[in-house]
């Protein structure tokens, strides 16, 4: 039959499934009437920014862009990235501006915009708290040294790298790179003194070993030339914060009064982060079901592309597999999110750009489970099918992907199992999933090791259902052939 209307239909299918996804999570909820400015942060910087345990973004810069929006009277969404995506969004301008305690230094200064000065940072370094050897810079030669990527501390260290001979170890949230000192794999970590000095103060096992060297300030930025009015207002309203007092009350806040006891068990960990960790997991099943959807209409096009007599077909078929299968899943995420929008000039959201990349991705893979599935039905199936008359697309939908099914069903379910641990990859782009939610409480408690073996957990029992569902859909399905 007319193999070119079947292609036509399966393409539209594709174009109205990501039409509705595109409707249901916009790609800009800025509203014509009254402008919502989208702010990207990094919520794993404490004090200056995290999610506290009623999954309220707080801390300094959080306080103070709430108290200046106030002031000056404008709307505003934050977008918790971390920091190296919340720079990248803000050059891709998928983004109007970022708080993330950035430190304005001259080379952000030529893409960047930023506001008055409002905290004046400085770098220290510490040790974990039983390390008696280390108490200098002198005593570093040789070992690693662990350090956030993009901080002031990742600067200085890098500034003093070659005087003292050591090694630089590189993480992207503060939690990871304090537990990377306690294990003992780095001797001694710098970072910014007031987010060091809030986690000592937590508890996070380290203890500061040196004087406080001067730094840079953090500012609020905006892209180049973009956004001056929200820049002013910042700064106007920062001034008139600082005049009343409200700023300074904002900076003891964090910095001078005393934290809340938790309990930092296991089952009171587990019962604080309930809520957050189910928020994620509701995110991480989304992720899976919306992608997979769209990978299986995908899949099944070039799937079928893959084994047409066509040549130009196999060669569409060919190169999009080869380019999914070929390139990391981050990559693409990366270059979806921030590249295309850059390119085209559009926004797009996290959560949209993440299921677009799950999708294609894993349609490459459900592209090789249809090829195979289809060519291990026996040639003489189609060939009898066609001897009696039936046209390739009835012989095709009838005969082959009957039995063709059959044989994917378990790959579809190990494919669903691949690509919900996937969308833990997407938390580096800001999507609020399970490995996100995750990291979020971590930076709020430093409890890493429990923390994780309760995502762990979570991940664990998932999987396992999924797998019982495909055993049992293989048992059911030798049953039927039996």
């Amino acid at each position: 039959m007319n193999k070119s209307k079947i292609v036509s239909k399966l393409f539209l299918s594709i174009f109205t499934l990501f039409t509705i996804i595109s409707l249901v999570l916009p790609f800009s909820n800025a509203k014509a009437e009254e402008k919502t400015y989208i702010i990207a942060t990094d919520v794993t910087f404490a004090p200056f920014e995290f999610q506290d345990k009623n999954g309220d973004f707080v801390g300094i810069d959080m306080d103070l862009l709430k108290a200046i929006a106030e002031d000056q009277g404008f709307k505003y969404e934050v977008r918790p990235l971390g920091f190296n995506a919340a720079v990248q969004a803000l050059e891709a301008k998928q983004v109007d501006a970022v708080i993330a305690g950035m430190s304005i230094t001259d080379e952000r200064k030529l893409k960047f915009d930023f506001s008055d000065p409002y905290f004046d940072s400085g770098v220290i370094m510490a040790v974990d708290e039983d390390n008696n050897k280390v108490s200098s810079y002198e005593d570093l030669k040789g070992e690693r040294v662990a350090v956030k990527t993009g901080t002031e501390g990742a600067a200085f260290a890098q500034s003093i790298q070659d005087k003292y001979g050591f090694k630089i170890v590189t993480f992207d949230d503060s939690a990871n790179m304090y537990e990377d000192v306690k294990t003992g794999n780095s001797i001694a970590c710098f970072d910014d003194y007031p987010v060091l000095a809030y986690g000592v103060k937590q508890g996070n096992g380290l203890k500061i070993v040196t004087d406080k060297e001067s730094g840079s300030s953090y500012g609020f930025a905006v892209a180049k030339g973009e956004n001056a009015e929200l820049l002013q207002m910042f700064n106007d309203g920062l001034s008139n914060l600082k005049a009343s007092g409200e700023y300074q009350k904002i900076l003891d806040k964090y910095l001078e009064t005393g934290d809340e006891e938790a309990d930092s068990g296991f089952f009171g960990l587990l019962k604080e982060s309930f809520p957050s960790l189910m928020s994620g997991l509701k995110m991480t099943i989304i992720l899976t079901v919306v992608s997979l959807v769209a990978a299986t209409i995908i899949g099944v096009i070039f799937g079928l592309f893959q084994v047409s007599n066509k040549k130009l077909l196999r060669a569409i078929a060919t190169i999009y597999v080869d380019i999914f299968r070929g390139t990391p899943l981050l990559v693409q995420a990366f270059f979806i999110y921030f590249g295309i929008p850059a390119a085209l000039d559009i926004r797009i959201t996290a959560v949209v750009a993440g299921i677009i990349t799950l999708s294609l991705n894993a349609g490459a893979y459900i592209a090789e489970i249809v090829r195979g599935g289809i060519q291990s039905v026996d040639k003489g199936q189609m060939e009898a099918s066609r001897s009696l008359g039936l046209p390739y697309r009835k012989a095709m939908s009838k005969v082959v992907l009957p039995q063709a099914i059959r044989i994917m069903i378990p790959s579809f379910i190990n494919q669903f199992v691949i690509t919900l641990k996937d969308t833990s990859i997407l938390s580096i782009i800001g999507i609020n999933e399970l490995t996100q939610s995750g990291k979020i409480i971590i930076a709020r408690n430093l409890e890493s090791f429990q923390m994780w073996l309760i995502v762990g957990i979570i991940y664990f029992i998932i999987i396992m259902i999924l797998t019982k569902v495909s055993n049992h859909l293989e048992r059911r399905i030798k049953h039927g052939e039996n």
